[in-house]
């Protein structure tokens, strides 16, 4: 009997997004850094779901994109850079895992953060089918 192992969607999310050039400057993770307030340009990364797909032998992660800025407008221009990238990370390979499609759930909407009241924020949800490589 195999064992499956399954990727780290938010690792190869963050990767990919930290190193596309558009991203420049702005700061990519899992969680927030030190001293975040939400009105610095972030990407912040989680899988919120999905399941894996035994018979296509394929994993369909659910991630939520939660981004920052300045101001709405920045805090939008980021959402749509990032929403660019990450659909454009089809065909690329991760460790081993294959990411065969990259579709949109939810585009990127205005989502205020009242936990931090002076941040503006974004929220978007992709679903990732990951093929093991």
């Amino acid at each position: 009997m195999s064992t499956l192992a399954f990727p780290d969607v938010e690792r190869l999310v963050v990767d990919h997004l930290r190193n596309r050039p558009e991203l420049t400057g702005v700061v990519v993770d899992n969680r927030p850094p030190a001293g975040f307030d939400g009105t610095q340009q972030a990407v912040l990364v989680s899988r919120v779901g999905g399941a894996w797909v035994d018979d296509l032998h394929l994993d369909r992660p659910l991630v939520d994109l939660e981004v920052y800025g300045p101001d709405k407008t920045t805090a939008h221009t980021v959402a749509l850079t990032a929403r660019a990238a990450l659909l454009d990370a089809t065909g690329t390979v991760y460790g081993g895992a294959f990411v065969t499609e990259v579709a949109e759930a939810d585009g990127p909407r205005w989502l205020p953060d009242h936990n931090r009241p002076s941040a503006n924020r974004y929220l978007s949800t992709v679903q990732l089918s990951i093929r093991p490589a």
